[in-house]
């Protein structure tokens, strides 16, 4: 992998960034977030997801949402505290990054922030950011419910 981001664009046409306060571990939320295949599972906007290896960069996963096709590559990561991941899918690069902050034993703070760039994007930004904010905070919202449900 040549030169993969260090993080997300700042200086795409649409950033989006959110942040949540998890009660529940670190390593546990860092096990929903990167069992990619038990996505769907939890998070019902990915109708579906596989990854054929583990997670390690380099490692490119495949997933299906919003009617898009994506193949992600691990940029970087850092178990369990942050995962970059990102590549194109029909003309829009984006780059997604998760940062895990523990809170004492049973809490999380999880910020996501993605960057996204492209023809598509640039035509209509301002559509297309709320669509990526949207998108972001309800991910969010199902990583907070899957992780804090009694097991």
């Amino acid at each position: 992998m040549d030169n993969p981001p260090a993080g997300i664009d700042r200086a795409a046409p649409v950033v989006a960034r959110h942040e949540l306060t998890i009660r529940a571990p670190a390593t546990a939320v860092w096990g929903l977030l990167t069992d990619v295949p038990a996505w769907p599972s939890w998070q019902p906007d990915i109708v579906s997801a596989r990854a054929r290896t583990p997670l390690t960069p380099g490692a490119t996963f495949h997933w299906r949402t919003a009617a898009l096709d994506i193949a992600s590559t691990v940029y970087a990561m850092e178990a369990p505290r942050l995962i970059l991941w990102g590549g194109p899918a029909q003309g829009i690069v984006a780059v997604h990054q998760w940062t895990l902050t523990s809170s004492g034993p049973a809490a999380t703070l999880v910020t996501t922030e993605e960057s996204w760039d492209g023809a598509p994007v640039r035509a209509d930004a301002a559509n297309i950011r709320q669509a990526l904010d949207d998108s972001l905070a309800q991910w969010l919202g199902h990583l907070k419910t899957a992780a804090e449900k009694p097991r």
